[in-house]
């Protein structure tokens, strides 16, 4: 019984290791809420599927072109691309870093 304790404490650990595992959980369910929200529309937030819009990449492919966690800058100055029909979004920080860590969690 305590092996699989340990065993599940290692493994929530290595998830993030810089914030606590239902803190983790929490931030990505509010993440997973602002993509769904705000992108949806446009692009596929979860783990499969294709975006509405054929030239918006799916969130779960953003991590190969860049670094998501460089991300945070620009969600919360304003998401700018030089694509006309994508507007421009704005979150505060705390928003900012749970779609990054929504964003994160879509890498595993």
């Amino acid at each position: 019984m305590r092996a699989r304790f340990l065993l599940a404490a290692g493994a929530a650990a290595l998830l993030s290791p810089s914030i606590p595992a239902r803190a983790w959980d929490r931030q990505v369910e509010q993440g997973r809420t602002l993509a769904r929200a705000h992108c949806a529309r446009c692009h596929a937030v979860g783990r499969s599927g294709v975006s509405p819009l054929p030239a918006a990449p799916p969130f779960r492919d953003l991590y190969a072109r860049y670094p998501v966690e460089d991300l945070a800058e620009a969600l919360t100055e304003g998401i700018r691309t030089g694509h006309p029909s994508m507007p421009e979004f704005r979150f505060d920080p705390d928003q900012a870093q749970s779609l990054i860590v929504y964003l994160e969690s879509l890498e595993r």
